[in-house]
């Protein structure tokens, strides 16, 4: 199958540019905002050919909404591979990385598969009130779609959570390492933000072995630094994957490491042109090549 990356980059651009550019931020309060949010979502899965649904419930008072689209698989149609990333913003950012960069990765990794026929059922799924004050609360969109999975008894055999995968830097000293690790283990981790980090906590370490194989086989172009560790360690709980840790379920956080890297993080500076959209590129057909694998 030959790959275009050069049509991924320019679609991966354009989300970015809708939804940090001309939509802006993301949040409950401005609900014109999160209606062309969800238009946008659901007219790029229109036009792909999908089905989807929306997942509505309250949040603090005010309607919140997941939108999901399902792929059942031919052989293993109750074990589910999910894919999601939150579409919301904090109040003061426009929010390029933070998340619109994770949507529009969302949003080509199912264009990639949408002919892939896999074992397993593939779920995409883009998530509301990720951030304050919704985060860590019942409020939260993948609080919310996590705990029904549950009740459901849905068999989430893993869930990559897409947070930040826009902003990359080759200069040595520009990745710095989560506080909670133990200054001894400080050398085993990267200088340059030049990586995707697949982070997991224990539990999750077969999921995080499987992903690994199957985004090299790819690209080899982007590194992938991979780890799982003990969630004491809080960074790595700051995203929807530890929603799904709560009820049980293997999960692993894709990302540029957020505010361990980029700057930008919550502030009116994370804007469309700040981001590396050739590496990007990379992500996309990394993760897409690891669902692949998973599913089957």
């Amino acid at each position: 199958m030959s790959i275009d990356r050069q049509s991924i980059e320019k679609n991966l651009r354009l989300h970015v540019e809708r939804l940090a550019g001309l939509i802006g931020p993301r949040t409950l309060s401005k609900p014109r905002t999160i209606q062309a949010t969800i238009g946008y979502i659901e007219g790029q899965w229109f036009e792909m050919g999908f089905s989807h649904s929306r997942e509505c419930y309250d949040a603090m008072g005010d309607e919140a909404t997941n939108l999901i689209v399902e792929c059942p698989g031919t052989k293993r149609a109750d074990e589910i591979v999910l894919l999601g990333a939150h579409y919301d913003t904090v109040f003061s950012t426009p929010g390029a990385d933070d998340n619109a960069s994770a949507v529009a990765v969302l949003i080509e990794v199912s264009r990639l598969l949408r002919e892939h026929n896999g074992k397993r059922t593939a779920r995409f799924v883009a998530f509301a009130c990720e951030e304050p004050p919704y985060f860590n609360m019942d409020s939260m969109g993948s609080q919310h779609h996590a705990r029904l999975s549950r009740e459901r008894g849905d068999n989430i055999i893993g869930m990559l959570c897409l947070e930040m995968v826009g902003y990359y830097s080759l200069t040595k000293g520009s990745q710095t390492v989560p506080p909670g690790i133990p200054k001894w283990m400080h050398r085993f981790f990267p200088q340059r933000g030049n990586f995707l980090a697949a982070v997991g906590n224990m539990p999750s370490w077969k999921l995080c072995w499987r992903f690994r194989r199957g985004f090299k086989r790819g690209t080899r172009r982007l590194p992938l630094f991979s780890i799982c560790l003990p969630e004491k360690i809080h960074e790595i709980r700051l995203s929807d994957n530890s929603s799904f840790w709560d009820q049980g379920y293997p999960a692993l956080m894709l990302t540029d490491t957020s505010f361990l890297r980029n700057p930008n993080y919550h502030q009116a500076t994370d804007t469309p042109d700040t981001l590396d959209y050739p590496r990007m590129t990379e992500v996309t057909l990394g993760v897409a090549s690891a669902m692949r694998k998973l599913l089957g």
